[in-house]
């Protein structure tokens, strides 16, 4: 199975894990809150929802009723999670790998941080750090060394990179000292983790 299909397997069984869903508004709500699947088609969907059935991770049923006007007759299909798929899910939400704060795979595991345990969210979050953190001293490596060769609008964006990643270690580094304040940890005295101290 690929990175992305796991990735949206993920996202599917959180989704559902909130209620059973036509494969319509599934769709509509993991576009809407995930930019990662703004381009999913029901091409891509619909093979992993009988991929999740056939591991017996969620079941379908005939609702009887469309979601939606202009729906055709396989949108009468109402998607459930089953007790199976809920431990999956759980199992899955209790790793802290550095698979976890991979680029896309960060943004499904941080929709689902309401229903992660605490010490898991703060060490994803450290993970991410680390990982942005790396990525934005490689970044202006690549610029010092490189400066004098880029023309104009290479040079800018480079900038406009820097600048971005200056914005999410940002934003981290304020969803860490919250974390660890929720926690009863101190806030003032955080270290960004070396990734590699990160198993």
């Amino acid at each position: 199975m690929s990175a992305r299909s796991a990735m949206l397997d993920l996202a599917i069984l959180g989704r559902l894990a909130d209620g059973p869903l036509h494969g319509y508004e599934l769709r509509k709500r993991l576009v809407a809150s995930l930019g990662v699947f703004r381009t999913l088609s029901f091409g891509s969907l619909y093979p992993r929802l009988r991929a999740l059935e056939s591991a017996g991770w969620l079941v379908m049923s005939d609702s009887g009723e469309l979601p939606h006007a202009l729906a055709g007759r396989r949108s009468r299909i109402v998607y459930a999670i089953t007790p199976a798929g809920k431990e999956h899910l759980a199992d899955t939400l209790a790793a802290s790998d550095p698979a976890a704060w991979d680029d896309d795979v960060f943004d499904v595991r941080f929709s689902m941080f309401a229903d992660t345990d605490p010490h898991i969210r703060l060490r994803i979050l450290e993970g991410r750090h680390a990982r942005m953190i790396e990525r934005r001293e490689a970044l202006r490596a690549s610029a010092a060394k490189n400066r004098e060769r880029w023309d104009d609008y290479t040079s800018e964006l480079q900038r406009h990179g820097l600048e971005l990643l200056d914005r999410e270690v940002g934003w981290l580094e304020d969803l860490i000292a919250t974390e660890r304040a929720h926690q009863g940890e101190p806030t003032d005295t955080y270290e960004p983790h070396p990734e590699k101290e990160i198993p």
